[in-house]
């Protein structure tokens, strides 16, 4: 039988020392200034620009689903608005 100390397995033991472990290691990485594993090979710097191919489209397609949802949330409150109320049937002896 496996021992049994405070009502818990020898399990829960190695999965907390595990836990301290990874919070240790990240505690001590986060401390260090820098990549984790410096390379001797200087990289050179390349000016990246970043260009919006599709920034009419985007729009577009926002005005597209902006009507469905504004047409969707008219039919919704028309709807609840003009919900039909049924009569209650009179009681007839």
């Amino acid at each position: 039988m496996s021992a049994i100390v405070l009502g818990v397995g020898a399990g829960v033991f190695i999965l907390a020392l595990l836990w301290v472990l990874v919070f240790l290691v990240c505690v001590l990485l986060s401390r260090v200034s820098g990549p984790a594993r410096a390379t001797e090979v200087t990289i050179q710097e390349v000016e990246i620009k970043i260009i919006d191919k599709f920034f009419i489209g985007r729009y577009v397609l926002l005005a597209i689903l902006s009507i469905f949802f504004f047409g969707s949330l008219f039919l919704v409150l028309i709807h609840h608005v003009l919900e039909p109320i049924y009569a209650k049937p009179l009681r007839s002896y």
